[in-house]
């Protein structure tokens, strides 16, 4: 069993930044894959990036040139730097680990972006 542990979220004004911080319970291995998805008020969740061990990232269209994942293995964490934020943007953030078949997720951290 993996835990995450996601941080970060809040209330920022349309155009600001945020940076959410995903910490796994162990260490990421060289197989896994570490997303970041959304989730917003009567929609399905959607993924919005993922990077692999070796750093292979890929971003949603809403997204691109906005949002940054990174990570720190030695750390066990996963970031996610928002800039630019829009007012739907707004959603519940999970991260999600997927490893060996087995997929992880966070408990979710709020961000609100006013207009």
């Amino acid at each position: 069993q993996v835990q995450l542990v996601e941080s970060g979220g809040g209330l920022v004004q349309a155009g600001g930044s945020l940076r959410l911080s995903c910490a796994a319970s162990r260490n990421i291995f060289n197989s896994d894959v570490m997303s970041w998805y959304r989730q917003a008020p009567g929609k399905q969740r959607e993924r919005v990036t993922f990077i692999t061990y070796g750093g292979n990232t890929a971003y949603a269209d809403s997204v691109k040139g906005r949002f940054t994942i990174s990570k720190d293995n030695a750390k066990n964490t996963v970031y996610l730097q928002m800039n630019s934020l829009k007012p739907e943007d707004t959603a519940v953030y999970y991260c999600n680990l997927k490893s060996s078949g087995n997929s992880y997720w966070g408990q979710g951290t709020q961000v609100t972006v006013s207009s």
